[in-house]
């Protein structure tokens, strides 16, 4: 019997990148996955390829209704809904002087209140079953600063917060909620980013599929005891400082 029998997962951002690869993985380990995204020729392609047990919505995460319709197709077309996966996100730059109010919202209302939007129309049926789990995908960038990445340090670090306290209102009702902590991985969004040296004791940039193993342990009964808690992936990136061999 495979971990996700029976499981219907809801993945925002899931049309490329860490989201195409948790989708794959859900499928090939016999779950039912809604994937949702803006990109919607890359995610109905993906639909299509991974058969009946996949399809695609779009999805803005801004948007709370377009999030209400995705829980119900996910119910409408498979019965219900087991997981959520917060995977969307975006990643923008600047230093003080030169990062505006408008660069700002963008990334809080995408990487923070869109997840927080995706929880609040995903409880109501996740606490419909035995167990249900969340998943927020966050960043190194929730535990430490980074220089010139002012939204996007402050929307992580927001996602690792609303991970605990919602995992303090939800654990009761059989909803486990976790944070993931990638380092640099290997996605459409690093493209052109200087990480392919990254100068950490696995000394590579790493890979969605190894992402998403982290993942789809926390979304299945294997993490059956742990909530409101971080879970780093970072090849080693907040170990410490110092030479590497």
């Amino acid at each position: 019997m495979s971990r996700f029998d029976g499981k219907v997962v809801l993945i925002s951002g899931g049309a490329r990148g860490m989201g195409e690869s948790h989708s794959r993985a859900i499928v090939a380990e016999g779950g039912k996955v809604v994937i949702s995204d803006v990109l919607d020729a890359e995610g109905q392609s993906l639909a299509d390829e991974l058969g009946e047990n996949a399809i695609y919505t779009h999805l803005d995460v801004t948007k709370e209704d377009e999030w209400n319709a995705a829980v119900k197709l996910a119910v409408d077309s498979f019965g219900g809904l087991h997981v959520l996966i917060n995977n969307a996100g975006i990643v923008n730059f600047g230093t003080l002087d030169s990062y505006a109010e408008k660069d700002w919202a963008l990334i809080i209302g995408i990487n923070l209140t869109g997840a927080f939007l995706g929880i609040k129309a995903s409880a109501p049926e996740l606490i419909k079953n035995k167990t249900s789990s969340i998943v927020n995908i966050s960043s190194t960038a929730g535990m430490q600063g980074y220089a010139a990445l002012h939204g996007y340090t402050a929307s992580k670090f927001g996602l690792r917060g609303l991970t605990k306290s919602v995992a303090m209102e939800l654990g009761s009702q059989g909803v486990r909620v976790n944070s993931v902590h990638p380092g640099g991985i290997r996605t459409p969004m690093t493209d052109g980013l200087d990480v392919g040296n990254p100068g950490i004791p696995i000394n590579r940039i790493g890979e969605p599929e190894e992402v998403t193993n982290m993942v789809l342990f926390l979304a299945s009964e294997d993490a059956s005891f742990s909530t409101g808690s971080e879970f780093i992936i970072d090849g080693g990136t907040l170990a410490g400082e110092g030479a590497v061999n």
